[in-house]
């Protein structure tokens, strides 16, 4: 059985690398990206059952991004799950607005990271 396939965007290299292989622990295939330049082609294409983008990013607009995806019919099923620090309020808010299915703070998401999914997948 194939493995589900998460879809990781983030800059910050130490956490990034963390967050992934804490998703194929998880018994994720991870893909990652460094901007979100790609993010709808490569969503459309790859189906991911999940997007994890880290909020802060020096090369994308990731709100943007975030509505972009809610936006297009072929994607706006996908759970995205932000995540950024916690002195980055205005940045979550925005995420919530363009609508993002969880935001969560850095310090919770590597130990949090299976409620989050759990959460984050469920179908009500």
């Amino acid at each position: 059985m194939t493995k589900p396939l998460a879809l990781l965007v983030y800059e910050n290299l130490l956490s990034g690398n963390q967050l992934r292989i804490r998703l194929q622990d998880l018994g994720y295939r991870v893909q990652t990206m460094s901007d979100t330049t790609d993010l709808i082609a490569f969503a459309q294409q790859e189906k991911p059952m999940v997007v994890l983008i880290d909020l802060v990013s020096t090369n994308s607009d990731t709100c943007a991004a975030i509505a972009d995806i809610k936006k297009n019919p072929a994607t706006v099923h996908i759970p995205i799950l932000a995540f950024s620090g916690e002195q980055h309020a205005e940045l979550q808010k925005a995420a919530r607005e363009a609508g993002a299915t969880l935001v969560a703070s850095d310090a919770a998401i590597l130990p949090q990271l299976p409620h989050l999914l759990e959460q984050l997948l469920r179908v009500d």
